[in-house]
């Protein structure tokens, strides 16, 4: 029997009439189902979302929950050009038929059961309800179910309903389903910005053969169209060109190859990043289509090169793993994190995030207790603090290098790290004081005041590097805290104020004169603005380094994750150069290298004598410049300086009117006995003044006053009152240059007297609260409360 007196199965017989008429009540009824408000056609469908960075490219593509990348985005988004093609390749009567395009059906089937080649007679709508349903349409029943549903989706959805829906569910090769998925993982691009090779290749890639028919790998993750492909959009092509007309360019450009992104290298850009974006968006709702961000991602991939160099360079030392945090601070949006050396290594916990972890910060707070220092009127950025023995109680406070300094300038202490001077200001200080500061920034996990005491600010509490970010991007917001912005969605609100501009202002200030290691100052070879401060946490378990760089933060830590100690976790032996290193690579790649201007109004710049801190007296020989708040910072004419005038025939000091002609003068340091003592140690002793030398302008130089350091405060001193012999509690004192004795009482009874720089042994009488009172020979005096209990 010839092909054309083959009886065909789809000729309407008895029951092929029964089925159309089936058919027909199946549309009037789902055409009466119209009237009603179906579910959308994304209802239920299990759906990706990619994560973008600040530039809109893909940082992540999330798999949908059947293990399928597959976005869904409105018909809005997807342009003009690429709908145009589809339906041009794959049904030009779309908004012409009712769902089934008889014509295209029954030429379909004479061919294929006619002996032709089989060819598909499918219309738009019939593929999205194969798709849709996951019909099997390769047998006459699946045929009929798949025109039975195409007819239900013409009745109670309109064409571009539709038209929406497939272009979101076509398959493109593996588990990729939707055109703007695709575009996405093809291109690298929103399906928006296709070109028009792009977009015709999109068009024809759905009735594509499997993966293998569909690309060419080139063995450097990327590949082309197959053969198959490639000749299909030649063909769509030649349509487009009858419609619209030949480009000769255009025809040139389709004969090259199209290099796509190949599905075995789909980006995992910034793991920790993403993984924390997506946990975010969780608490606020169901998961978008797209989730914008405000990563750079040239930027994430420098500071990802910088940590793998450093880190291969540390390597023999024990140093395997860091993680890093970028911020700028103009919104606060974060532009880089890198939370672990390598996300995908388990000897490192590398999916653990280190920049929301909490680990000991070392000193990098110290900027901050300097910082509310500065507002509270108790230093100035040349302030000179003590660094000496001292104890605060039964906290005595050492310097990492065991070493005193003696007296420094505050910006001199804060940017040497000395621990002495920092607990001194942290005595200091009124109300707020460093705890309440961050309690009211937030940090998670911060026990009461009591549990850290005077320690916080060495390290002694528990800090993340995204906190530190935080609080550092408030010394260059002008003193005003501001919440992190990973989402584009965020808001960047005007957050809380903390400290004053002026305080934000002068902490950076003396921040940007610390020397990078290796250089005279921080800017020296980077030459943009770098405040920055390190900390090395106890049993060298963390080394950080924290800073303002340009307008961008920049927190940089190094350690471990289990918290093992290692010797060369030392904040400006590991961690600073690795800072410095993505601080220059900044510069170089040409980020922004101006701070953010100051608020700041109420400054003033004032002369002090380098050797006190204070307003240079007369004799000051070195003279200098600081910062100053009127009304606030301190002001006092410094006392360091003073002239003695000996008599020229017997070379004693004399007092009295000057008379240049039987009289000479000469200027001695007059250091408190404290730093006097510790000069003598580093083999640097000053001169002593003469004994009298008090005397010359006595009432104009009224000198220190005395100044208690035993008893210490906030102890309890506990004593037998059995007559028992037993040592006394020590009571002992520093004194000004000028003072020889110092005279002890206890609730206004004398006790003893003792030379300056001496412990004198007290045995108190009775037990209670006492309150101590020393005072020099000169009148000047100092008191402390002390509490003594019965033993």
């Amino acid at each position: 029997m010839s092909p054309a007196a083959r009886p065909s199965r789809w000729l309407p017989g008895r029951r092929g009439r029964a089925t159309l008429l089936l058919l027909a009540a199946a549309a009037v009824l789902l055409l009466a189902l119209r009237l009603c408000s179906p579910p959308p056609l994304s209802a239920g469908v299990p759906l990706s979302t990619a994560v973008l960075d600040r530039e809109g490219r893909l940082l992540r593509l999330t798999l949908a929950a059947d293990q399928r990348y597959r976005l869904w985005l409105p018909l809005e988004q997807f342009p003009p050009v690429l709908v145009e093609a589809v339906l041009l390749h794959e049904d030009q009567h779309f908004f012409r038929h009712p769902g089934v395009n008889p014509v295209s059906l029954l030429r379909a089937a004479s061919s294929t059961y006619g002996g032709g080649p089989r060819i598909g007679g499918s219309t738009l709508t019939m593929q999205l309800a194969r798709l849709r349903w996951r019909l099997d349409t390769r047998s006459v029943p699946g045929k009929l179910v798949q025109i039975a549903r195409a007819l239900q989706l013409e009745a109670m959805y309109s064409k571009r309903e539709i038209l929406e829906a497939y272009l979101n569910l076509a398959p493109y090769g593996g588990n990729v389903e939707g055109a703007g998925t695709a575009a996405r993982l093809y291109f690298d691009k929103p399906v928006a910005a296709l070109s028009l090779p792009e977009a015709l290749a999109l068009a024809v890639m759905p009735q594509a053969p499997g993966p293998r028919g569909r690309f060419v790998e080139d063995g450097r993750g990327f590949v082309t169209l197959g053969p198959g492909l490639q000749a299909a959009r030649q063909r769509l092509y030649g349509r487009w060109a009858a419609r619209h007309g030949e480009d000769p360019a255009l025809r040139a450009r389709l004969a090259l190859p199209l290099r796509l992104r190949s599905l075995r290298h789909l980006p995992f850009a910034a793991p920790h990043f993403v993984d924390r974006v997506l946990a975010q968006q969780a608490l606020h709702g169901p998961r978008p289509a797209e989730l914008p961000t405000l990563l750079d991602r040239r930027l994430q991939a420098l500071v990802e090169r910088r940590v793998q160099l450093h880190l291969q360079r540390e390597a023999a030392r024990g140093i395997d793993n860091a993680a890093v945090l970028v911020v700028d601070s103009r919104d606060m949006g974060v532009v880089a994190l890198l939370g672990s050396a390598d996300f995908h290594d388990a000897r490192i916990a590398g999916q653990v995030n280190g920049t929301a972890a909490l680990r000991s910060p070392g000193s990098t707070l110290k900027p901050f207790l300097y910082a509310l220092a500065i507002d509270q009127g108790l230093l100035h950025p040349a302030t000179v603090l003590r660094d000496v023995p001292s104890a605060f109680g039964a906290y005595t406070p050492e310097n990492h290098d065991g070493r005193f300094a003696g007296p420094l300038t505050a910006t001199e202490a804060l940017n040497r790290s000395r621990n002495i001077p920092a607990v001194t200001v942290a005595a200091r200080l009124g109300r707020p004081d460093l705890h309440d500061l961050l309690r009211e920034a937030g940090v998670r996990r911060l026990r009461s005041r009591e549990h850290y005491g005077l320690a916080l600010v060495l390290g002694g509490g528990e800090i993340s590097a995204e906190d530190s970010a935080r609080l550092y991007a408030m010394l260059a917001n002008d003193g005003r805290l501001r919440p992190l912005r990973f989402r584009a969605a965020d808001e960047a609100g005007p957050g809380s104020t903390l400290l004053s501009p002026e305080a934000a202002f002068i902490t950076l200030d003396m921040l940007r004169r610390h020397p990078r290691p290796g250089a005279a100052t921080a800017s020296e070879l980077s030459r943009w603005p770098v405040a920055w401060k390190t900390g090395t946490s106890w049993g060298f378990r963390d080394a950080w380094t924290a800073g303002v760089v340009g307008p961008y933060v920049l927190v940089v830590w190094l350690g471990h994750f289990d918290g093992r100690s290692n010797p060369a976790l030392i904040g400006v032996e590991t961690a600073a150069p690795l800072f410095f290193a993505i601080a220059d690579a900044m510069r170089a790649a040409g980020y922004a290298v101006a701070p953010q201007p100051s608020r700041a109004r109420r400054l003033a710049r004032v002369p002090v004598c380098l050797a006190s801190g204070d307003l240079p007296n007369a004799w000051c020989p070195q003279r200098g410049e600081t910062w100053f708040i009127p009304g606030v910072s301190p002001i006092r004419v410094s006392t360091v300086h003073r002239p003695v005038q000996f008599d020229r025939a017997s070379g004693r000091v004399v007092c009295g009117p000057f008379d240049p002609a039987t009289m000479r003068r000469e200027v001695y340091e007059f250091w408190p006995s404290d730093l006097a003592r510790v000069f003598a140690q580093a083999g640097l002793p000053r001169r002593r003044p003469p004994p009298g030398a008090d005397c010359a302008g006595a009432a104009e130089w009224l000198g220190s006053p005395p100044r208690i350091t035993q008893p210490y405060r906030a102890t309890r001193y506990r004593v037998r009152f059995d007559g028992h012999a037993q040592a006394g509690i020590p009571l002992a004192a520093t004194t000004d240059a000028d003072a020889r004795r110092i005279y002890w009482f206890a609730d206004g009874a004398f006790i003893g007297e003792a030379g300056s720089g001496q412990v004198l042994a007290w045995q108190p009488v009775r037990a209670g609260q006492i309150r101590l009172r020393v005072v020099d020979e000169h009148g000047r005096s100092d008191e402390r409360e002390v509490v003594v209990e019965a033993e």
